[in-house]
């Protein structure tokens, strides 16, 4: 069993592990609990009555946090001739074709997120095997398969906060909604904007209870149980 330095135990005490927090109660908890030197990230774990097995019960979407997540993104996108310039104009940090492909290959990953347009794709593919087991494949269903005025699009809001999210093997979601510097209100608006996706993305095959736990974390910090209940109300009502 690993073991907690004296900084964790301290922030451990503060929260009630009996406890189902109301979600604007669990935000200001999960500030107090931050207590790394560097500005940590706050992280929501999402547990789902699916079976990810069945193709009928996949959960993914993406969502455009309205406060960002706090931190710059590397954005690499595959486009060439006006696409290209489009990327370039709109922000890309790296826009190019098979020599960007030729880089990965051989171990480069300076980049955060990459998307590419649909003739790009034939470059692309080959990096399946590279780019899928990190989660930075592109694909249509995650929106960053894209090309014009929509790859613009695509990078404005990536760095506005943009976030993909995809169901594990486990049916668990990880995803960082913002810094513990974040103001209270704005990560708690980032927080509602998140569990309101994974609602809207409920999928046909899934029956039961569709959200069963959720929990916040600071970056080495405790998990606080959010009440599923209270967290859907509260994203209605915002």
């Amino acid at each position: 069993m690993a073991r907690h330095g004296k900084r964790y135990l301290q922030a451990a005490e503060k929260v009630d592990r009996n406890k189902l927090y109301a979600p604007d109660e669990a935000v200001n908890l999960v500030k107090e609990t931050a207590t790394t030197k560097f500005d940590a990230t706050v992280e929501v774990h999402v547990r789902l009555g699916v079976d990810p097995r069945h193709a009928d019960q996949m959960v993914r979407g993406v969502v455009l946090l309205p406060n960002g997540l706090g931190k710059s993104v590397r954005i690499l996108a595959f486009a060439e001739g006006d696409d290209a310039r489009i990327a370039q104009q709109a922000g890309a940090d790296h826009v190019g074709g098979q020599e960007l492909a030729d880089r990965i290959q051989e171990g480069w990953f300076e980049f955060d997120m990459v998307l590419a347009t649909p003739p790009m794709m034939r470059v692309v593919g080959r990096l399946g095997r590279v780019l899928g087991p990190r989660g930075l494949m592109p694909n249509p269903k995650a929106g960053t398969i894209a090309q014009g005025e929509d790859l613009a699009r695509l990078i404005g809001e990536a760095r506005q906060g943009r976030v993909e999210f995809r169901i594990d093997k486990t049916s668990n979601l990880h995803v960082p909604v913002g810094k513990a510097s974040f103001e209270a209100p704005k990560l708690l608006e980032n927080l509602l904007a998140f569990m309101d996706a994974v609602r809207k993305a409920r999928p046909a095959g899934a029956k039961g209870t569709y959200i069963r736990r959720v929990v916040v974390s600071a970056c080495m910090g405790p998990g606080i149980k959010v009440d599923p209940n209270a967290a859907q109300v509260a994203e209605l009502v915002a």
